[in-house]
């Protein structure tokens, strides 16, 4: 399933160096990875797309990473409705495909 994250951060200065262990995978609960990753440019937000078995594994996984620095909203994506494009000027990501 795919799951989105939002992220309001709280603590900003935090966040960032904690989430780098999201980006990277560590920790991460089997099956779940992120695939890609929105941060607002004033750094006061951000917006996420997971692959996973649950929401909650995200959701813990998320909070427990970020801790105090930052306030997540998880939800499962509606994978009928749902549609993607690769945007053009985004950069691909330098983790490998699991």
């Amino acid at each position: 399933m795919y799951v989105v994250v939002q992220h309001k951060f709280l603590k900003p200065e935090a966040a960032f160096p904690r989430g780098q262990a999201l980006i990277d995978g560590t920790g991460a609960p089997e099956g779940t990875r992120v695939l890609q990753f929105y941060p607002h440019v004033e750094g006061s937000a951000a917006t996420c797309l997971w692959e996973t078995e649950s929401v909650e594994d995200v959701q813990r996984f998320v909070d427990t990473t970020l801790g105090d620095s930052s306030i997540n909203v998880c939800y499962e994506v509606d994978a009928e409705m749902a549609f993607a494009e690769s945007p053009r000027g985004l950069k691909q990501s330098s983790a490998s495909a699991s």
